[in-house]
């Protein structure tokens, strides 16, 4: 089943202290069924260690576009 994307946030767009309080707040807003896409400069490991974390079994990885230039994530809420 693919998810649908309801939310698509550009990161680059965001001071970074603000980044993962929005995303996290973003996940946590959508329903089962439904991603956000982030869009960002760099591969965002940490923020996928902080996902498998905090929410484990809760939701799926998908690379959509990886780099080198730009990273296209889409996480899917389960």
């Amino acid at each position: 089943m693919t998810a649908t994307v309801a939310t698509t946030i550009d990161v680059r767009e965001i001071a970074p202290r603000e980044r993962h309080a929005l995303i996290f707040k973003s996940f946590d807003a959508l329903q089962p069924g439904q991603a956000l896409q982030l869009v960002n400069d760099h591969d965002p490991q940490p923020l996928r260690h902080q996902f498998e974390d905090r929410s484990f079994g809760q939701f799926e990885w998908k690379y959509v576009e990886a780099g080198p230039a730009l990273w296209r994530v889409q996480i899917d809420k389960l």
